[in-house]
């Protein structure tokens, strides 16, 4: 898989969604945390698009499906993109795909350089609206974000895949940070959201999916709440 593929992995999966169901809709904040559990699973792009085929001809003979009703939601697809993710590990390409061996840079310098700037900006203006541990916590990520800056000036070849363990590290920490002090109703909140989103499809996933599901949608929409940026290289498209 290129580079290009690799680090457009939601968009890609996204637009074909989208194509598959015929209309062009936002995709809402499960099926988003539903994408990013399958790339930190490390589900190659090819089995989570051969599972939506799937996802979609199983639906398609189902009775809503024959009724002309549509397939609302990527968490119809979990199983089959499961599944396909399964037989897709004995493959000799390997189980997901490797930055390294990319034949080329997928961004520009400019773009680089835009992305982390813009996101070392509004994690700033995010910390000035917070206050006590959170701001300072805020305040000291932006400043490891600015330590970082040099990588992407440097004029060698980038070490993405490297580049990309840092900004995981980073975005972690972040996550751990939001979610600690993080205000109860913001929570309870983004709790009632999830779980109505949940609920249409809870008996088609494991416990293991569904708690790993539940974990990327509060992370989600603790960075919306705190209007933090996502620092992975996945969201710079």
């Amino acid at each position: 898989m290129s580079g290009f593929n690799y680090f457009n992995y939601f968009t890609e999966i996204e637009e074909y969604f989208w194509r598959k169901r015929g209309a062009h809709l936002l995709v809402s904040p499960l099926d988003w945390a539903i994408v990013e559990t399958w790339q930190k699973s490390g589900v190659p792009l090819r089995a989570v698009l051969r599972g939506i085929d799937r996802a979609f001809e199983g639906y398609q003979r189902s009775r809503r499906g024959a009724s002309g009703r549509p397939l609302k939601s990527l968490a119809y697809c979990v199983d089959a993109v499961m599944e396909a993710a399964e037989e897709d590990k004995g493959a000799a390409a390997g189980a997901g795909p490797v930055v390294s061996a990319q034949r080329a840079e997928p961004f520009s310098r400019d773009e680089l350089r835009a992305f982390f700037q813009r996101n070392i900006d509004t994690i700033g203006r995010a910390a000035h609206k917070c206050s006590g541990g959170l701001a300072s916590q805020l305040a000291d990520t932006r400043e490891k974000l600015t330590a970082m800056l040099p990588i992407v000036e440097s004029p060698g070849k980038i070490d993405l895949e490297d580049l990309e363990r840092r900004l995981t590290i980073l975005e972690e920490r972040l996550t751990n940070v939001l979610s600690a002090n993080a205000d109860d109703e913001i929570l309870l909140k983004i709790r009632r959201e999830m779980d109505r989103a949940l609920a249409p499809y809870k008996r088609k996933m494991t416990p293991e999916q569904i708690t790993q599901l539940q974990r990327q949608y509060t992370q989600k929409r603790l960075f919306e709440e705190y209007q933090v940026p996502r620092l992975s290289l996945f969201y710079l498209t």
